[in-house]
């Protein structure tokens, strides 16, 4: 008899883990795998670049300074961390933490597409502009982030980077008001879907990604 704890999300979600451990052709071997964690059943997904010095130590995504920033908006609205699921595109530290390389992006693509199909969420909010670009590739991070967006049947809430926050006291005033509309974005998702007319073609790998349509909301 299975067990009453079975989860086909969880077992999703270890298989691909697995997979990505097992990946000889990946890019970046070298360093730990941090493969995201949180609440599998969520509906917000936040998304960064790739992980950084703390989060290569700890295996977590967003554990350091940038990490504490996060919790600490995420708490602002009332939520907890372990509410959200937190990932990366690129799920091991690029040297030295330089930004990712195109090509490792790509290489890591499929296992991301793979992880939010499995948790599919409701939300997907990118954290800076390499994430951001990943759904959005005309997308201007200091002109679209806080503005919502189709991608398929999930609305892109595009963000700055924590690390940006930390750095620039206007980013952080901006961060903390887009953070505010997540919960409000959240309860009025259905009513989102039902208004959309337009049919947006699914995401293809390496196509331009021409579906996203920015939603006037906010």
């Amino acid at each position: 008899m299975p067990s009453t704890n079975y989860s086909p999300k969880a077992e999703a979600l270890e298989k691909l883990k697995k997979e990505l451990e097992e990946d000889i052709s990946l890019p970046l071997r070298e360093a730990n795998l941090v493969f995201g964690e949180g609440n599998i059943n969520t509906d917000v997904l936040f998304i960064g670049e790739a992980p950084g010095y703390q989060e290569d130590l700890e295996k977590r995504p967003f554990v350091g300074r940038s990490g504490q920033l996060l919790n600490k908006l995420i708490e602002g609205i009332k939520w907890k961390r372990e509410d959200v699921y937190i990932t990366n595109i690129v799920k091991r530290r690029p040297p030295n933490n330089r930004d990712p390389l195109p090509e490792e992006i790509s290489a890591y693509e499929k296992y991301l597409m793979k992880q939010i199909e499995i948790l599919n969420p409701k939300i997907i909010a990118p954290l800076g502009r390499f994430s951001m670009n990943f759904f959005l590739p005309t997308a201007k991070i200091s002109r679209d982030q806080g503005k919502i967006f189709w991608w398929n049947d999930k609305l892109i809430l595009p963000l700055y980077h924590p690390a940006a926050a930390l750095r620039q006291v206007q980013v952080m005033d901006d961060l903390k008001k887009s953070f505010v509309k997540i919960p409000v974005i959240v309860k009025k998702y259905d009513e989102f879907l039902k208004a959309r007319v337009e049919k947006i073609i699914p995401h293809e790998p390496n196509v331009e990604k021409k579906a996203a349509k920015q939603m006037k909301l906010f």
